[in-house]
């Protein structure tokens, strides 16, 4: 962990979901490929007729890189090998987690003005509401720099757009979007857990940690879901009130990853 400040940018606008060019990506993409030689791979496959060279290379190095490549391409190598075992809903939503771990100002917008205006009953959200929710980020100083009105109106069309692309929101050019039903998958989940504990938390601070509530769920959420989890032999859990995790079918992410693609 690092105590170095993190700032809202622009970044999203490079590409939104992008779940299909993602899924082209990682099928051309080998280890240890870094984000330049993918690149050079790509625009020599065929895979992008319709992509300019400058913004095919956007795509590579502003989108798929700081989402996938991360940590020696770690999550590209987990990806990889789920995108044919995982249902499209499935691979939606781990591209969606590593998404908002890559981009911050989506974290925030999903936590706190989806899942907010879910739980209290909204139908729509709209690029206003985002608006006024990337407006106040500015005056709050979670930019490195005041934004003008045009970059605050394109940045929250950034974020319903995305949240578009990954299923919270209706799809398509609109300036008010239906609000969707948005389950975590328990496959999702699972590979979730797993990733927490091999980072080192512990049982209390997977319980807690802040990923899970990107899928609209508390500790309360959370335990429920390690039970449904148990049930599917994944964890081994003990229920004394709070429940706790106690044990681990699997030894590592790695692991677990390779079990699910393996079906």
């Amino acid at each position: 962990m690092t105590d170095t400040k993190r700032f809202y940018t622009t970044q999203l606008g490079a590409g939104l979901g992008l779940i299909a060019d993602t899924r082209a990506l990682l099928e051309l993409w080998q280890p240890p490929m870094d984000s330049g030689a993918l690149y050079q791979v790509a625009l020599h496959s065929g895979r992008f007729p319709n992509v300019s060279a400058r913004r095919l290379r956007n795509i590579v190095m502003e989108c798929f890189a700081p989402r996938y490549l991360i940590h020696n391409g770690r999550p590209a190598v987990h990806l990889k090998k789920l995108e044919q075992a995982f249902t499209s809903q499935e691979l939606s939503q781990l591209l969606f987690l590593y998404t908002c771990r890559a981009h911050l100002i989506l974290t925030d917008f999903v936590r706190q003005v989806y899942w907010q205006r879910y739980a209290a009953g909204y139908e729509a959200i709209s690029n206003k509401d985002a608006n006024a929710f990337v407006a106040q980020a500015v005056r709050d100083g979670k930019t490195q720099k005041l934004w003008s009105d045009n970059m605050i109106d394109k940045v929250a069309s950034y974020l319903t757009g995305c949240c578009g692309d990954y299923g919270l929101l209706e799809k398509g050019q609109k300036s008010e979007r239906k609000i969707l039903p948005f389950r975590l998958e328990n496959r999702v989940a699972a590979y979730l857990a797993y990733d927490l504990h091999g980072a080192g938390l512990g049982d209390n601070s997977i319980m807690v940690h802040e990923d899970w509530a990107l899928f609209g769920l508390d500790r309360n959420d959370v335990r429920d879901e390690c039970k449904r989890l148990s049930l599917q032999g994944y964890v081994i859990i003990q229920s004394a009130g709070e429940v706790r995790l106690i044990g681990w079918h699997y030894t590592s992410l790695e692991e677990i990853t390779d079990v699910i693609a393996q079906g």
